[in-house]
């Protein structure tokens, strides 16, 4: 991770909305500019995320995402425009980020976030957002956070409910992923086949930002170990903590 760095007068212009809120000021937009944020998937969620990172001043933004970008998916993934139809998510996020804030670094990987990828880029981050669209990703992003004992901010949207949770792993004892829903897999219940409404993936993403800028600069309550569940059709949310289980194939062993 880089070290603190003293702001310079466009930067202190450029986030001074941020700046000025009591309790942030500009020691939290220096954490913010030297952080490294992993972002797995350049999607529904994936668009608000990347775009509100790079907006507030995270330091560096690494963007996995194998797929490419297909008439479907602008009407929610609004990094995207129909002149990017064919070209890869990440390289598209990558460079709707860097238009908005060319003073970050924005570093697209169009492959598949296996394990073997994980492995090698979630040591390195300060914070991982998971914006995947299937179950065996989510849990190799959970293991490979778990290991390195690096934050994930992970969320999910499908038809009109959306969920947030985030997993601290820098604390001992921490719940993860695997504790919801366990390690070996299960029935993906995508959009494509049960469907989306657009805005509600910009509600899930942008509060996916929200909580990882929260975590870099150290802003505000802890929202660790808490789910929240999104019922669009009510407009209501409803929050639940994540305990730890004993029996999970992920985190109990920890020492």
């Amino acid at each position: 991770m880089p070290e603190l760095r003293d702001l310079d007068d466009d930067e202190l212009l450029r986030y001074s909305r941020q700046i000025m809120l009591p309790g942030f000021d500009v020691a939290g937009q220096e954490r913010l500019l030297a952080a490294r944020v992993l972002v797995v998937g350049a999607g529904g969620l994936g668009s608000p995320v990347c775009l509100y990172l790079a907006a507030a001043g995270v330091g560096e933004l690494v963007i996995v995402d194998h797929d490419s970008v297909d008439l479907s998916n602008l009407q929610r993934q609004v990094a995207h425009r129909t002149a990017d139809i064919g070209r890869a998510k990440a390289e598209s996020a990558a460079a709707a980020g860097q238009a908005i804030n060319p003073r970050v670094t924005l570093t697209p990987h169009v492959a598949q976030a296996d394990d073997a990828l994980l492995a090698a880029l979630v040591p390195g981050m300060s914070c991982v957002v998971d914006c995947c669209d299937n179950f065996a990703t989510r849990a190799a992003i959970n293991r490979a956070c778990h290991a390195a004992r690096v934050p994930l901010v992970s969320g999910a949207a499908i038809r009109m409910e959306g969920q947030l949770a985030v997993f601290d792993f820098r604390h001992d004892a921490a719940p993860c992923y695997a504790c919801l829903y366990g390690d070996t897999g299960g029935d993906d219940e995508g959009c494509v086949r049960n469907g989306v409404m657009a805005p509600l993936v910009g509600v899930v993403g942008s509060l996916q930002a929200l909580a990882a800028i929260r975590l870099l600069a150290g802003y505000g309550e802890s929202a660790h170990a808490r789910l929240s569940l999104f019922d669009g059709m009510r407009n209501e949310w409803r929050a639940l903590r994540i305990k730890p289980d004993p029996a999970c194939p992920v985190c109990a062993a920890r020492a």
